[in-house]
């Protein structure tokens, strides 16, 4: 571990630090940020009135669409003298979502980075290729503020130029990757096109987030490159990457980095809490930040929790990998799916590629689906390229009879020829909407 006294506290320790926190951060909030002193003096609240955990309910919720309506600096705690860097996300006005980070918090966050990246099996003597993308975005400063904290020699690669990215795989070592599991796994698909073998290179280990992948996609990652596929959390409005993150012994739930922040699984209906293990929106509020204190932000990402003591020690609380969002649930004909649920399904089909786009689209007067999946190379081969081929149209049932078994819908499957699904160097694009010919980043 990298702070043993932390990550393996006694639960009423760790309590005690999160209860200061969250009164701290509730008095600057309340003082510093109008934003919330006019919620709060709505609501009838003052910042004496939180005195327990229980009271937390009593706050309101924080949502994405505050961070737009207060833009760019309406929700930062501090003066722009005392902010050290500026973050952002993609906005759906075209403007960002702005974060901000005084000197202290980039220390934070170095810190619950380094934290991962040792969870993850990384070690201070590593090279470590870092292939998340460099910029407003979170992932690749993150990671690479973390790794700068533990020591690790860092690659700052950033994403794209895959070809360099083997080159620099091969030539430097690395021990750790990072990065977007559907590009690493792009990276993989160009060694095998070069004749490189993947599980020939030093990785070992490779912590993989910014979208959500499958238990399927983990087992495919690891088997091409031999490695340890950790998956690790955070949204640029609470931190960046880091919140959470698996352990490489137990990989069984993600280690919530729980003395920065407070976690709240709701109803996304009622908004009422509930029970521990059952799944429902995930809400955190920051207890140590500076610039951006953040009170009950709902994520929109679907999780459960666990606060038993993990194996590998640490007694921090878990959350489950991210079943999904609230905004990417599909809803046909009343049947609710996400699309982690259908790559979990077609991970386990023979023949096919772990590159896939679902479609929504028009059917006379009601929604349907065109799953768009990639047939292997030797199978386009051995078909003759003909995608009517009988054995096309076995693998196009077999596709259907299994989602209509586990995901309980009828979808339209359209087998396409390897390499044909656009491959992103960034988060992939699961899910396009051709009811408004938009696409949708999942």
């Amino acid at each position: 571990m990298y702070n043993p006294e932390i990550e393996s506290a006694s639960r009423t320790q760790m309590q005690e630090w999160q209860l200061n926190g969250l009164k701290s951060t509730v008095k600057k909030v309340y003082e510093n940020v109008d934003f919330y002193k006019k919620k709060f003096d709505e609501l009838g609240i003052k910042p004496e009135d939180i005195q327990t955990f229980d009271d937390i309910t009593k706050l309101p919720f924080t949502i994405k669409k505050d961070f737009r309506d207060t833009y760019p600096y309406g929700l930062f705690a501090e003066p722009l003298e005392n902010i050290n860097r500026i973050h952002g996300s993609s906005g759906t006005s075209g403007k960002p979502t702005i974060v901000g980070y005084t000197k202290n918090d980039l220390k934070n966050w170095g810190i619950i980075v380094a934290r991962a990246i040792v969870a993850a099996g990384g070690k201070k003597s590593d090279v470590f290729h870092n292939a998340y993308g460099y910029g407003l975005f979170t992932g690749g400063l993150g990671l690479h503020q973390g790794a700068e904290e533990l020591g690790v020699i860092t690659v700052p690669i950033s994403g794209g130029n895959t070809d360099r990215q083997i080159t620099l795989i091969n030539d430097l070592k690395p021990r750790g990757i990072c990065g977007t599991p559907s590009y690493i796994l792009s990276i993989v698909e160009k060694m095998e096109d070069m004749g490189i073998d993947p599980r020939e290179t030093n990785l070992d280990y490779g912590i993989f987030g910014a979208e959500v992948w499958s238990e399927e996609m983990r087992s495919t990652l690891e088997k091409k490159l031999n490695i340890k596929a950790v998956d690790i959390y955070g949204l640029s409005e609470i931190m960046g990457p880091g919140v959470a993150v698996e352990c490489h012994e137990e990989q069984n739930g993600l280690h919530i980095a729980e003395d920065h922040f407070y976690v709240e699984v709701i109803d996304k209906d009622t908004l009422q809490p509930v029970e521990d293990g059952e799944s429902g929106e995930l809400v955190f509020t920051s207890l140590q930040k500076e610039a951006l204190p953040i009170i009950r932000y709902r994520t929109g990402d679907i999780a459960s929790i666990n606060r038993e003591q993990c194996k590998c020690g640490r007694t921090t609380t878990r959350m489950s990998r991210i079943k999904g969002r609230t905004d990417d649930m599909i809803i046909i004909r009343g049947v609710n799916v996400f699309p982690s649920e259908m790559e979990r399904v077609l991970l386990q089909v023979r023949g096919l590629v772990p590159v896939y786009q679902i479609h929504l689209i028009r059917k006379g007067a009601m929604d349907g689906i065109e799953l768009h999946v990639e047939c292997e190379t030797i199978l386009f081969d051995e078909v003759g390229k003909d995608l009517k081929h009988d054995t096309i149209t076995l693998l196009k049932r077999t596709i259907q009879h299994q989602m209509k078994s586990t995901c309980l819908i009828t979808i339209d499957i359209v087998v396409n020829p390897p390499k044909t699904i656009p491959r992103s160097e960034g988060k992939a694009i699961r899910l396009v909407d051709k009811r408004k010919q938009s696409p949708l980043g999942v």
